[in-house]
């Protein structure tokens, strides 16, 4: 919607990226896979069980396909779950790890924004930029909602109450068991906070090829406040939300508005359609190796 609303800028930021320094752009292409080798790294330490690290790495990138299919990485985890069960995994501790490892991604983000706010103040968006008092009691308010409609969703709904406590059951005890091991929370909470910070990195990278008037503490936070507002809206791989967050963060610091939409667009070409195709390509081997 947005890119239809402003089809000028789309075009004109488009013109931009074209003529944009190419290595840096290879360079924020090489962020993109670091990106599924953090989530690769994530996922082994949210399960006991050892998995084959190249299938996982594997999985992981036809997992980045689907993932910009369906809203709220519902495709990723899609993926990653059939492919646990392939490994010989329990159903209920595949989703248990899936629980974990979208709750740890969620947890992880919080300490990256204050150590950037401690460690360079002047990256922290202006003061125009942060959320009024309405806004942050709407988000109290959704906070406060979402477990009490768990809740009421257990006590109604009685089918439902067994496989809730059996998910409960499993997730806590592996996360008791998950986090006695060095070997597996290392490269879950690794990963989780590695991932934000290299997807910022993709954006920093398209920024410095467009030669964006930002610097990269900037840019990082700005990706990392974009992302978390976009978080809120379920869509395929945040396609939509994030891209008119991070416009609107960008212009906010102060960057020209048609070389913040050609950071977007770069942003998306090198994290969705650039490795669209080779994700689907290891997707269907995966198939049809059945690994999936």
């Amino acid at each position: 919607m947005w890119a239809a609303l402003d089809r000028r800028a789309v075009q004109d930021g488009a013109a931009r990226l074209a003529a944009a320094d190419p290595w840096w752009l290879l360079f924020g292409l090489l962020f993109t896979y670091l990106g599924t080798v953090a989530a690769a790294c994530a996922r082994q330490g949210a399960i006991p069980e050892r998995l084959p690290p190249g299938l996982l790495l594997a999985s992981q990138i036809a997992a980045g396909a689907a993932n910009h299919v369906l809203p709220a990485s519902i495709g990723a985890h899609a993926v990653t779950v059939r492919f646990l069960l392939r490994q010989g995994v329990p159903l209920p501790r595949a989703t248990a790890s899936i629980g974990l490892y979208s709750l740890v991604r969620a947890v992880a983000k919080t300490p990256l924004v204050l150590v950037f706010v401690l460690a360079a103040p002047a990256a922290a968006p202006p003061a125009r930029l942060l959320p009024e008092g309405r806004t942050l009691v709407v988000a109290a308010i959704g906070l406060l909602l979402a477990p009490a409609a768990a809740v009421a969703l257990y006590v109604l709904v009685r089918p439902l109450r067994r496989p809730a406590l059996d998910f409960v059951r499993t997730a806590l005890t592996d996360a008791r068991r998950l986090h006695s091991r060095p070997s597996r929370f290392l490269p879950l909470w690794g990963g989780a906070v590695a991932a934000p910070l290299i997807q910022a990195g993709v954006v920093a990278s398209v920024g410095t090829a467009l030669g964006l008037p930002l610097s990269w503490p900037q840019l990082l936070f700005a990706f990392l406040a974009a992302s978390t507002a976009a978080g809120a809206v379920p869509a395929p791989g945040g396609i939509g939300p994030l891209d008119a967050a991070l416009v609107f963060t960008l212009a906010g610091y102060g960057a020209p508005l048609p070389l913040a939409t050609a950071t977007v667009i770069g942003y998306r070409v090198l994290t969705v359609w650039v490795p669209l195709l080779p994700g689907m390509l290891v997707l269907s081997a995966l198939v049809q190796r059945k690994q999936l």
